[in-house]
């Protein structure tokens, strides 16, 4: 017969996004866990008014009565001392959006641990769901890591994959991960705590990193193939979003697919083909779906013609 164990390990949760709250989530459900403390990013002023809002794991924590730290800054010896007083078994890190340095590594008894939206070595960093997308993987996942003082470098402990899907954009496959992570550690840190997984190296002779995306990476070059185009599209749908321009204005791509037809364009020229818009590539062209003109809602190729018929033939930039 089994023996229950009903030690309760205290873990500290550091992460800021949407994607870390289900597996906030699933900690504070897990009878192994007590979630001591939740430490997330500052309020942030938000959209065109700047008002200050609070991050979506501060929104969560509040409403399941954990307790909240927003510290402006962890390097500092005030940060050190809070920590080693809250007395930390593991503390377990999903997009804090800070580096974790190394004089606090060997606070808690277990390490740290993180969930990466990666199938770690490859893409580490900032940005491993977009380069999923652009470079057209077929799949990807979720592991969970120890932290160490290198970039995602640390030793792994479990891994889960996922296929992405033709049509997955940056937010759909973002959606799949965050939930996959939260499997990913119900099933891996219990076992973990208790010895039955054991760290494994990551093999760096396969690793990639991957960088911080900014809006200008948005831009659309229309001298690239419109494949690379089109997961350029999904890769930074919802953000940063992809854009040309078009009058003088902003347009932004918000969806779109490889156009079926094998007709000739310049580049950027756009055609209406069997009330599709058609626009040139390097070697393809891409088929629009929906865009959004600066200042406008989105709206779908069919609705946009509506009030401006003339973009069936011009040129885009």
């Amino acid at each position: 017969m089994a023996v229950m164990h009903n030690k309760k390990y205290k873990a500290l949760f550091f992460g800021t996004p949407d994607f870390a709250v289900p597996i906030l989530k699933i900690l504070q459900t897990m009878p192994e866990i007590l979630v001591r403390a939740v430490f997330t990013q500052p309020d942030k002023p938000v959209g065109r008014k700047q008002q200050l809002t609070p991050p979506p794991v501060k929104i969560f924590a509040e409403k399941n009565g954990l307790t909240v730290c927003q510290p402006e800054k962890i390097k500092t010896s005030e940060f050190q001392k809070q920590l080693k007083e809250l007395t930390p078994d593991v503390c377990i890190v999903v997009a804090y959006g800070k580096i974790i340095s190394k004089n606090l590594l060997s606070i808690p008894k277990y390490g740290w641990l993180n969930v990466h939206a990666s199938l770690l070595p490859k893409y580490r960093g900032a940005s491993p769901i977009q380069s999923a997308i652009l470079n057209g993987d077929n799949k990807t996942g979720v592991t969970l890591m120890q932290i160490n003082a290198g970039l995602d470098t640390g030793p792994w402990l479990a891994k889960k994959e996922t296929a992405i899907d033709p049509a997955d954009n940056f937010q759909t496959l973002h959606d799949k991960l965050s939930a996959l992570g939260a499997t990913l550690v119900r099933e891996s840190l219990p076992k973990f705590l208790s010895g039955e997984i054991k760290p494994q190296p990551q093999d760096n002779s396969q690793a990639t990193t991957t960088k911080i995306i900014n809006k200008e990476d948005g831009r659309i070059d229309w001298t690239k193939p419109a494949l690379q185009i089109e997961r350029q599209i999904r890769a930074y749908t919802p953000w940063p979003g992809t854009y040309c321009f078009w009058n003088g204005k902003r347009l932004k791509i918000i969806s779109a697919t490889i156009a079926p037809d094998t007709i000739t364009l310049q580049l950027g020229q756009t055609k209406s083909v069997h009330d599709a818009i058609i626009v040139g590539c390097a070697n393809s062209n891409l088929q629009l779906q929906t865009i959004q003109l600066e200042g406008k809602k989105p709206l779908s190729i069919s609705e946009f013609l509506k009030g401006h018929p003339e973009f069936k033939q011009t040129k885009l930039s």
